[in-house]
């Protein structure tokens, strides 16, 4: 079978989340793993690595951010279109140990969505972790993204939202989510495992502030966006040193990741 060969899947849902970001629901019997990215594209137009942002039982969701030629085509589509598919690739978040551990999620901007269906999955089966924080920042309150979700987390989890700018309706809290990170109250035994997920600026000064409250390297786990191509460690795109995105991520421990030179 060519490894190239993309499904054809129908949108049956769409939700706007933000002015830029929307999500399509995508029907298909594929089941990835958090963390995970499929391939996306429209004939002619091209094609482009999507996380995965929810699944089910016949259905993927893409949180899609409009910034370009494919992504403006697929905001033009609508509910009952055809969008190409192929995946699920790369590594996703290693469940098995985060289980029994306290775990922090620090997402900023558009990486909570690839974070989601790790916080939805806990927010479904909370015994197999002993607690969850999530640090969520923004730019500002117009680019909060899954509002509706971050409103039903609160009822479970520990949930802290900021953003860089407020403004006269905002309420919450403002400034960088490394400010967060400082104000945190960490559980004393070390018991504690960290997802960082983000724009790479975010995600390095994020994990550093993690480093400095004593939580080791191999504890932190981040996912790298990068423009995957082939999806299968062939066409060298996302490749960093010796590393291959597609294949060694996106999720990544941050004792290999943070001597990544890219």
């Amino acid at each position: 079978m060519n490894p190239y060969r993309t499904i054809q899947s129908r949108i049956i849902g769409i939700s706007k989340d933000a002015e830029l970001e929307w999500t399509f629901r995508v029907e298909t019997s594929l089941k990835p793993c958090p963390g995970q990215f499929f391939q996306l594209s429209l004939p002619t137009i091209g094609e482009a690595p999507i996380s995965v942002s929810g699944f089910g039982d016949g259905w993927v969701d893409f949180t899609i951010r409009r910034v370009g030629n494919l992504t403006n085509a697929i905001h033009g589509l609508k509910s009952g279109d055809s969008i190409f598919i192929r995946g699920p690739y790369g590594k996703g978040f290693p469940l098995d140990k985060f289980t029994g551990t306290h775990l922090v999620i620090a997402a900023g901007g558009s990486g909570l969505a690839p974070v989601k269906p790790l916080i939805s999955k806990y927010f479904d089966n909370q015994s197999e972790l002993k607690g969850l924080d999530i640090l969520l920042g923004f730019k500002n309150p117009g680019s909060v993204i899954f509002p509706d979700e971050i409103k039903k987390w609160k009822k479970k989890f520990n949930v802290v939202v900021t953003v860089d700018r407020g403004d006269n309706l905002w309420k919450g809290k403002t400034g960088l989510i490394t400010e967060r990170v400082k104000e945190m109250n960490l559980p004393e035994d070390g018991n504690v495992n960290v997802v960082v997920v983000g724009p790479p600026a975010m995600m390095k000064f994020t994990a550093a502030e993690f480093v400095l409250r004593k939580i080791p390297q191999e504890r932190i786990w981040v996912s790298f966006e990068r423009l995957m191509s082939c999806g299968i460690g062939k066409c060298g795109h996302c490749k960093i040193d010796y590393h291959y995105v597609c294949l060694d991520g996106p999720v990544m421990n941050y004792s290999m990741a943070a001597r990544l030179i890219d």
